[in-house]
């Protein structure tokens, strides 16, 4: 009998200890492929397997079910992961619910439907959230003017806007790249397009898909932009019905007091800027920061706000690193001046030394959308013409992380904003 007590007894222990749960770890030293981790999270979505983000919990943490043909993938693609038992998951998850801790537990529900603007064409590498996309196996469909116009945008929850000018005035090339067979050949194309979908203008038709990406957000959908989609996007919106264009660009002088006419409450993120003028100078506006920067390449770090998790899930989960202090890198628009950034954008990451904002977040009707500054976060000046970056060499950069970020949020349950 006391041996069968015994066997009964030792029988509910391993069965109380048995394997139940994976944790991805997010922290820095335990998690060899932060970039793939966001892949498997979006794989078992995918899947329909329930996941967890532990927000500040080791670096922003995943916790999926234990389930052999996860342990399976995360070993092909290379991400780390630990087995824990019920006991231990019970123990993190009281960790985290502890009013102590500035930690949080969100559920994610769905694998979001993902939709990048990028022109036909465009290699992969041309644009950062692209490239990691594909490093991170997250699928993604490519959309076009065409199909924005014909609102294609409802089959989606989430969209990325390529380093597009939605000025008209080709990213503002017009100086140094004139002459070049591409810049010919990308303005032609443009041109055609918009005759093809109805427009006499680029800009006018730019204005017209920036219009409908904005009524995409207010609907409840998710926009991430970065480098000049941010600020261009924000100028076409205010400039609507204004030619801001010179006759390079659309055959007819701008209109001479276009300056008074912007209409700084149909933009997402800015007020009071002033717009280039000139053709030749590679900016649009004075939002940028490039041209003011004061700050070396060494020292050329930005820091990520801290909030709280439990009252600020949104930022939180946007802000989901192993480190505050991430390296910059610069782009057509690197920075965001301070002074004209709306109040109503929160502001999630700013590099002191140079008093610029790197990484805001919005709301706008029912959708959200965040800005980030600079082209590729493992390039520091990226240039025409360079290489790929080959982010097997940078599976734990800090940056791309933030893109990922973004890129599942709208899987999450979605808890109200507080800030």
């Amino acid at each position: 009998m006391k041996y069968y007590i015994a066997y009964i007894f030792f029988f509910l222990l391993s069965f109380s200890g048995k394997a139940s749960f994976i944790l991805l770890p997010m922290d820095e030293t335990t998690q060899q492929n932060h970039l793939k981790a966001y892949g498997i999270t979006y794989w078992c979505l995918s899947k329909n397997y329930k996941a967890s983000w532990l927000l500040n919990y080791r670096g922003g943490s995943f916790l999926l079910p234990d389930a052999e043909e996860i342990r399976k993938e995360c070993k092909i693609r290379g991400v780390s992961f630990e087995i824990l038992s019920d006991s231990e998951e019970n123990s993190i998850l009281n960790e985290i619910s502890s009013p102590s801790q500035n930690m949080e537990t969100v559920i994610l529900e769905k694998a979001p439907k993902i939709a990048v603007y990028t022109p036909k064409g465009k290699q992969p590498w041309d644009d950062a959230v692209t490239l990691v996309l594909t490093y991170a196996e997250i699928p993604f469909t490519p959309i076009y003017d065409e199909e924005v116009l014909r609102d294609q945008l409802l089959l989606y929850d989430w969209l990325h806007l390529h380093h597009e000018d939605f000025t008209g005035q080709y990213g503002k090339f017009y100086a140094a790249y004139k002459n070049t067979p591409w810049y010919i050949e990308q303005k032609k194309d443009a041109e055609a397009l918009a005759t093809k979908l109805g427009y006499d203008k680029v800009s006018k038709e730019k204005v017209a898909v920036a219009k409908k990406i904005r009524d995409f957000v207010i609907g409840g959908g998710f926009m991430f932009a970065m480098c000049s989609a941010t600020d261009s996007f924000d100028i076409a919106l205010a400039a609507d019905g204004v030619d801001i264009c010179e006759a390079m660009f659309d055959g007819d002088a701008s209109e001479p007091n276009y300056q008074s006419r912007l209409n700084y409450a149909n933009s997402f993120a800015f007020r009071d800027f002033t717009l280039e003028r000139k053709p030749e100078i590679y900016e649009f506006s004075d939002i940028d920061m490039t041209p003011k920067r004061r700050v070396s390449m060494e020292k050329d770090y930005f820091t990520l706000m801290e909030f709280s998790a439990k009252w600020d899930p949104i930022p939180s989960m946007l802000c989901q690193n192993h480190t505050q202090l991430v390296k910059g890198f610069m782009g057509q628009t690197t920075s965001f001046d301070a002074a004209f950034v709306k109040s109503s954008a929160l502001v999630m990451g700013t590099c002191e030394i140079n008093g610029e904002v790197r990484y805001i977040h919005g709301e706008k009707g029912k959708g959200m959308f965040t800005f980030f500054g600079g082209h590729d976060p493992e390039d520091y000046q990226h240039k025409v013409g360079d290489p790929p970056t080959v982010l097997d060499l940078h599976p734990n950069s800090p940056g791309y992380r933030l893109i990922l970020n973004n890129v599942l949020f709208p899987a999450a349950k979605k808890k109200k904003l507080k800030t």
